[in-house]
């Protein structure tokens, strides 16, 4: 059959093209020394047959509501820099009628509509690749991602698995490919890390005279209810001349701030979903100055007074230490907040199953470690502890490793390949190169170091490794705080298949929150058509609880 006169009812041409990602023809036809000699009527054949295309296009623009209205994203000129912004430009069809290439003989423009029928020519031709990465069907989903009402998955039921998402086996089988129902749990347990933001920032102020009053944290998941605040201070205060050259700071240089908060599922149907009662205690990253400044503290101190006749060189980073550990004035330390929150609620819960999962970014994510370490072991038969932490730090040294391991409290991190934060404090050593010296001979050597040096860090737990370049949105370049930004974070494990697979184009994470705040870090050519979709998310007012969906 000849290639111009093939063509598809409009009833069926919708599920052609959504199955395809891209539109091309098959065959040897498309070879030109494949060609017979009648191939000269094709073109002539091609003319006959626009219209009857047209129309049938027509009529699939109605079903898709894509018909000849104003187009939103800018004119239907046929230009390579709009083309793909109408569904006949996305055929290849409306700028030229002819698939394989127009009459006028122009070999370098016969070549091109080849080429575009190969879907090749976008490789040779950049501008065209801009184009087609903003095909009509791509605008539907970028659309979707941006609307108000995100698109929820249900919920699968975790029962007698629990264990194994929660880390009995140190995730084996599970990370790549990522499984689905663990990439949920991830992604959520990161969204009860932005609630501790949110709260934080909503009233960050502490008074530094009275006791302050409980908070309120709009938790993602209605099933959980928080139990207690809790709240970390500096060792250390900022000198006076301070307050002298920039009393203006306020909150910025307290020392006692709320760093999270404790929360238990209280859910009769959600507890049978997830085969336990979950505990969580969920930490925010840096926000204060003092924080900052303990943050630097990097020399690795000793993580008790007390000897570990086991692990007799347990030592940990000592700001992270520091803010763990110290009073505030009206509020306890963060371990004994922490404590004693555990122990009521495992006296509450007598009898049921419980999990404790604690969760943490940035300087969260190690405070989170500490906060495990001290749990596994605050009482006994204590419920099986699990650790999901994002763009965590280097906490301690391998001693501390081994005792995390050693009371088998499971570590979940969540790493971008193009978070620096994630390779400091100590010596910039990827865990890859460290895993290779330690099984050669120079272990011997590097085990002395672990012991003497002051810097000598090491990474705890399983590693589930992410990519800023895999995005199709996010720069590639994209700089260190949009890498290490916990929203970006969730946004690429929502996209996440596995180490050798793209972005799923399934993705369900609303892009919002990500826009809103790395505005600057989002490829232009979305950013743009965010413009034109008219979508101002601080004019349009979206909640940013609304903004949290979790994926399928």
């Amino acid at each position: 059959m000849p290639i111009t006169s093939l063509q598809l009812p409009a009833h069926n041409l919708s599920t052609f093209f959504a199955r395809n990602a891209s539109f091309r023809l098959r065959g040897s036809p498309l070879n030109p020394s494949n060609r017979n000699p009648s191939s000269t009527s094709l073109t002539v054949k091609s003319a006959a047959t626009t219209e009857s295309t047209r129309t049938h296009l027509s009529n699939l623009e109605k079903l898709l509501q894509t018909d000849s209205k104003p187009n939103p994203i800018g004119p239907v000129d046929g230009s390579l820099e709009n083309r793909g912004k109408g569904l006949l430009e996305g055929l290849n069809l409306s700028a030229n009628p002819n698939p394989i290439g127009p009459v006028d003989g122009s070999q370098e423009i016969k070549g091109k509509g080849l080429l575009e029928g190969l879907n090749l020519a976008a490789r040779i031709w950049p501008e065209m690749k801009a184009a087609e990465d903003m095909s009509p069907r791509h605008l539907n989903r970028l659309q979707r991602l941006l609307s108000k009402s995100p698109d929820h998955s249900p919920r699968n039921s975790l029962g007698s698995r629990w264990r194994e998402y929660h880390g009995r086996d140190d995730w084996s089988g599970l990370l790549d490919p990522l499984d689905e129902n663990l990439r949920r749990e991830v992604v959520r347990y990161g969204e009860f890390v932005q609630a501790a933001y949110h709260s934080f920032h909503s009233d960050p102020a502490t008074s530094a005279d009275e006791a302050p009053a409980p908070r309120h944290v709009a938790v993602p998941d209605k099933s959980y209810r928080v139990t207690k605040s809790l709240y970390a201070t500096s060792s250390i205060g900022l000198p006076k001349w301070v307050d002298d050259v920039a009393p203006d700071l306020g909150w910025m240089t307290q020392r006692t701030s709320c760093v999270g908060y404790v929360a238990v599922c209280d859910d009769r149907r959600e507890i049978a979903r997830m085969g336990r009662r979950d505990i969580v205690i969920a930490l925010r990253g840096t926000a204060t100055c003092l924080e900052w400044a303990e943050n630097v503290r990097d020399v690795l101190v000793p993580i008790s007074d007390q000897k570990d006749p086991i692990h007799k060189q347990t030592k940990v980073e000592c700001g992270f230490l520091s803010l763990y550990n110290t009073r505030g004035a009206h509020v306890p330390s963060l371990a004994e907040s922490v404590v004693d929150e555990i122990h009521r609620l495992m006296e509450k819960y007598k009898g049921e199953t419980l999990s404790i999962t604690v969760t943490g970014h940035s300087l969260g994510a190690a405070l989170a470690l500490l906060v495990a370490d001290e749990v596994s072991t605050c009482a006994p038969n204590v419920p099986p502890v699990a650790v999901f932490s994002f763009g965590s730090p280097r906490v301690g040294n391998r001693g501390f490793t081994d005792r995390i391991n050693a009371r088998n409290v499971k570590v979940l991190r969540i790493v971008n390949n193009q978070d620096v934060i994630t390779r400091v404090p100590g010596m910039f050593v990827s865990e890859g190169l460290d895993r290779t010296l330690r099984n050669s001979s120079a272990a011997a050597v590097l085990d002395v170091l672990d012991n003497n040096m002051p810097w000598a860090y090491s990474h705890v737990g399983t590693e589930l490794r992410v990519d800023t370049r895999m995005s199709p949105y996010l720069k590639p370049n994209a700089d260190v705080a949009c890498c290490h930004d916990l929203e970006a974070y969730l946004h690429l494990v929502d996209g996440f298949l596995s180490s050798n697979c793209p972005f799923r184009a399934n993705a369900k994470r609303s892009l919002v929150k990500l826009v809103h705040e790395q505005n600057s870090n989002v490829k232009k050519l979305y950013t743009s058509r965010v413009k034109a979709l008219s979508l101002n998310i601080e004019r349009e007012g979206f909640p940013m609880s609304s903004c949290l969906p979790s994926p399928s």
